[in-house]
C-alpha cells in the first residue's frame, strides 16, 4: 500500500466507523498497551506468555491466513501472482524441509524474521496513512510524499541500528555487531532526521486538505513513533536493551496484527459486494476461515515434526513461525499495492474500473480446490470435519502451551510430556523441576530425552553433564562427554569438560591437550586459559603459565561488568601470574602484575589481597634492590591486615618485616618490635611461633641487652617507630 492514485471522490475518510478505525486501524491504543505491556510483562512474564499465546490464535494466526486467502481465493490474483504464489512458497517449504535436516540455518532465518518484522509493520503503516490521506481528498506531491515515506524509513532504520549495534544476547540472534559509539551517533542522526521530514512532509501533507481530515493519518504517524522511534531514543538515552523479540512478538505483533485483519476485511467485504455473488459478504465465515486457516499454518507443522520425525518441537514451532513469517512478508508486499487498480477502487473508493479477468486456473489441484470449496455435501462434511479437527488440535496445543510454563508444577509438565514428550525446552524444565523436588532419576531421564530432542543445544548436555558431578559419577560424566563429541568434535565446551575429568583421572597430558585444541578452534575460551595456566603453573612452566593467565585476564576485560568473574577471584589470578613472572625472571612484568592487584583490589575494597599484593611486590622489591620502595609496601600491607582484623596475615607480615629491617642494617630495636608484635599475635590465636622467628628474636636479644627486656613488655613504640621508616 505504498503507490498511490487520483483522489478519491467520497468526502468521509472511514472505513467502517471513527472510533474503530482511528483505536485499531491507526492504532490509537498503542500507548495505553504498550505502556501496561512495557510494565506488566517483566512482573508476570508466565501470565502474559500465555495471553499472547492464546491472543496469537485469534489475531496473529488469522492475519497470515488474510493474506493467502487473499492471494489465493480468486484465480486471477493466483496466476498474477504466480511467481509468489507457487515459486517462492515451493522455496519456502525446500527451506522448511531443509532446515529440520540442518538447524544451524535456524538463527539465521530467526533473525531475518526478527529483522524485517519492524520493516513490515512499518510499511503497512505507510500504506494505511497515504490511503486515509488520499480518502480526506490529499493529493501529495512525489517531494511530499518522497519526505513522509523517508520519515518512516528513519524510524525504522533507528530500530535496525538498536537490534544490530553490539552483540546479541539472544543466541537466535545474530548481531551485525556495529559499534556502540557508531550506531548511537547514526541513531542520533536519524533522529534529527525522522523530525526534518516529518514536520516538512506534514506540513506540505496538510496544504491540500485540512488538519482535522487527516487526524486518522496523524494518529497513523503517531503510532509508527509509539511503535519504533520512542523505545530507541528511550533506549539510546536511559541505556535500556530492548529484546529483538518484542517487536515480532507480544502487544506489538498483536496490534499489528489486529489492524492487518481491520483492513484485509474491509477489503474482503468490498470485494465481494463487486461481486455480487449469491452468499454475499458473510463476515463469520471468513473470520472462520481466517482462525482455521491460521491454525492450519502454525500448529499441525511442529507437532508433526516432532511426534513422527522426533524434531524438536521447540526449534520446529520457531521454525514454522520464522518461515510463515517471510512468506507473509514477501508475498503481502506483492499483492496489497495502492496503485493496483482493483485495490485502489476498493480501498478508495476511486470510480476506476475494476479489471475482471480471471483465468481459471487449470490442472488437477485446482479442481481438488474447486471441489473442497464448493456446494456439494461430501465437500461441506470434509470442510466441517477439517474445521473441528483444526479447532481441537488449536485448543491441544493452547493447554499444551501453559501446562509447559508451569515449571513450578511437577505435574503439570508431566501432563505436558504426554501431550508431546519431543520437546527440549519441556525436557529441560521437567528435569530441573524432578531434580528439585528429589526425583534424580526422573530428572536425569528429562535431560536425556531433551538431548534426544535437540543434540545440537548444548544446554541440556551442560545441565546433565553437571548433575553427574554433582553426585561423583565422573565415569558417565566422561563417557557423556565422549559421545557428545562424536557429533560435536569441534565443541569447544565440551573439550574443555573433557579435560577437566581426564585431569581428575591424573591424565595430565591428555587434559592440556584438549585444552590447547580448544583454544586452537576458539581463541577466546578464557577458561581453557586458566586452567592450562594452572597445570602449567603446578609443573613448573612459569613463563608459559604466565602467558596463559594473561590471555585469560585480556579475555575478561574485554566482557561487560556483568560477565566477569568477582573480583577476589580476578584479582587471585593476577597475583598468581604476577607469582608465575617473578618466577621466570620478568621481574619487570611481575611488579606491574602486583600493582594491578594492588589497584583493583584497593578499589573493590579487598583488604587482605592488597595486603597480599603489597607483601609479595615488597619481597621482589628487595631481590631487586629496591628496599626503598619495599618499605612503604610492608608498612601498607600491616596497615591493611591491622583493618581487615586479618591476625594470622599481620602476624606473618610482622615477622618478615622484622626480619628485612634486621637484614637491611635498620636499628635492632625496631626489628625487634616487629616480632615481638608477630609473637604476641601468633600467641593470641593459640599458635607457636615458628623457629625462624624464635631464632631471630634471640639473637637480637643478645645485641639488645636489658634494652629487649622493655621492649617485650611494650613494643608498641617501637613498632610505631619502625613504621615510619624510610631508607
Amino acid at each position: 500500500m505504498r503507490k498511490n492514485l487520483a483522489a478519491p471522490e467520497q468526502a468521509t475518510p472511514w472505513i467502517y466507523n471513527p472510533w474503530l478505525d482511528l483505536i485499531i486501524g491507526c492504532g490509537a491504543w498503542s500507548a495505553p498497551l504498550l505502556l501496561i505491556s512495557y510494565l506488566s510483562v517483566a512482573s508476570s512474564a508466565r501470565t502474559w506468555s500465555v495471553v499472547f499465546y492464546v491472543l496469537a490464535f485469534f489475531f496473529n494466526y488469522p492475519h497470515y491466513m488474510a493474506t493467502l486467502y487473499r492471494a489465493y481465493r480468486r484465480a486471477e490474483d493466483f496466476q498474477k501472482y504466480r511467481v509468489f504464489t507457487v515459486h517462492i512458497t515451493a522455496l519456502m517449504v525446500l527451506t522448511l524441509v531443509l532446515s529440520h535436516s540442518w538447524l544451524k540455518i535456524l538463527p539465521w532465518i530467526f533473525t531475518i524474521y526478527l529483522t524485517w518484522s519492524p520493516w513490515h509493520y512499518s510499511g503497512q503503516n505507510y500504506g494505511l496513512f497515504m490511503m486515509f490521506a488520499r480518502r480526506a481528498g490529499a493529493d501529495p506531491d512525489k517531494t511530499t510524499r518522497r519526505m513522509l515515506y523517508s520519515a518512516f524509513i528513519a524510524s525504522y532504520l533507528i530500530l535496525f541500528l538498536g537490534f544490530h549495534t553490539g552483540p546479541s544476547s539472544d543466541p537466535l540472534f545474530l548481531s551485525l555487531g556495529i559499534p556502540v559509539v557508531i550506531g548511537r551517533w547514526e541513531q542520533g542522526i536519524l533522529c534529527v532526521t525522522f523530525v526534518a521530514v516529518s514536520t516538512a512532509g506534514l506540513s506540505r501533507l496538510a496544504r491540500g486538505t485540512s488538519w482535522r481530515k487527516l487526524i486518522p493519518s496523524l494518529t497513523l504517524f503517531s503510532s509508527q513513533f509509539l511503535w519504533f522511534l520512542l523505545p530507541s531514543a528511550i533506549s539510546l538515552v536511559q541505556g535500556w536493551d530492548v529484546p529483538q523479540s518484542r517487536y515480532s512478538s507480544g502487544v506489538l505483533a498483536v496490534m499489528h496484527s489486529a489492524q492487518y485483519l481491520w483492513i484485509t476485511s474491509y477489503y474482503a467485504r468490498r470485494e465481494g459486494e463487486s461481486e455480487k455473488t449469491s452468499r454475499g459478504w458473510r463476515p463469520f465465515a471468513y473470520f472462520a476461515i481466517l482462525v482455521v486457516g491460521g491454525i492450519a499454518l502454525f500448529v499441525p507443522g511442529p507437532w508433526l515434526a516432532s511426534r513422527a520425525f522426533h524434531h524438536d518441537f521447540t526449534a520446529s514451532f520457531l521454525i514454522f513461525t520464522a518461515l510463515v513469517n517471510i512468506h507473509h512478508f514477501i508475498l503481502d508486499g506483492a499483492i496489497w499495492k495502492l496503485r493496483d487498480g482493483r485495490i485502489a477502487s476498493l480501498l478508495l473508493n476511486s470510480r476506476e474500473k475494476i479489471a475482471d479477468a480471471a483465468n481459471q486456473a487449470g490442472g488437477g489441484l485446482a479442481d481438488i480446490g474447486r471441489w473442497l470449496v464448493g456446494d456439494s455435501r461430501p465437500a461441506h462434511a470434509l470442510r466441517l470435519s477439517l474445521a473441528s479437527l483444526l479447532l481441537l488440535w488449536g485448543t491441544v496445543d493452547q493447554a499444551r502451551y501453559y501446562l509447559a510454563l508451569r515449571g513450578d508444577d511437577l505435574r503439570d509438565l508431566e501432563r505436558a510430556e504426554r501431550l508431546n514428550a519431543f520437546d527440549s525446552t519441556l525436557q529441560m524444565r521437567l528435569a530441573r523441576r524432578a531434580a528439585e523436588e528429589g526425583q534424580p532419576q526422573q530428572a536425569e531421564a528429562a535431560w536425556r530425552r531433551a538431548i534426544q530432542a535437540n543434540p545440537a543445544d548444548p544446554a541440556a548436555r551442560q545441565a546433565l553433564l553437571q548433575f553427574l558431578i554433582d553426585r561423583d559419577r565422573y565415569d558417565d560424566a566422561f563417557a557423556l562427554t565422549e559421545a557428545s563429541l562424536r557429533l560435536a568434535p569441534n565443541d569447544t565446551n565440551l573439550l574443555i569438560d573433557r579435560g577437566l575429568l581426564e585431569l581428575r583421572n591424573g591424565k595430565n597430558d591428555l587434559a592440556r591437550a584438549d585444552w590447547e585444541r580448544a583454544l586452537e578452534i576458539d581463541p577466546s575460551q578464557m577458561n581453557a586459559h586458566l586452567y592450562l595456566a594452572s597445570e602449567l603453573d603446578k609443573e613448573g612452566k612459569a613463563q608459559t603459565a604466565a602467558a596463559h593467565y594473561n590471555a585469560f585476564l585480556q579475555s575478561i576485560a574485554q566482557r561487560s561488568a556483568e560477565e566477569r568473574p568477582p573480583a577476589d577471584r580476578v584479582i587471585a589470578i593476577v597475583l598468581r601470574m604476577a607469582d608465575c613472572q617473578a618466577r621466570s625472571a620478568q621481574p619487570v612484568l611481575a611488579v606491574k602484575s602486583y600493582r594491578l592487584a594492588e589497584t583493583l583490589a584497593a578499589q573493590t575494597h579487598q583488604a587482605k589481597l592488597e595486603s597480599m599484593a603489597s607483601v609479595n611486590e615488597a619481597q621482589l622489591q628487595v631481590k631487586m634492590g629496591g628496599l626503598a620502595r619495599a618499605l612503604p609496601l610492608y608498612q601498607r600491607a600491616l596497615q591493611l591486615d591491622e583493618f581487615a582484623g586479618d591476625v594470622p596475615a599481620e602476624a606473618s607480615d610482622w615477622m618478615a618485616y622484622g626480619k628485612l629491617l634486621e637484614n637491611s642494617g635498620f636499628s635492632p630495636r625496631v626489628a625487634y618490635a616487629c616480632l615481638v608484635k608477630a609473637e604476641n599475635l601468633l600467641r593470641a590465636t593459640g599458635k607457636d611461633s615458628p623457629s625462624v622467628l624464635v631464632e631471630t628474636r634471640v639473637s637480637l636479644e643478645k645485641k639488645l641487652g636489658s634494652e629487649a627486656a622493655s621492649i617485650r613488655r611494650d613494643p608498641g613504640a617501637a613498632a610505631e617507630e619502625a613504621l615510619a621508616l624510610r631508607r
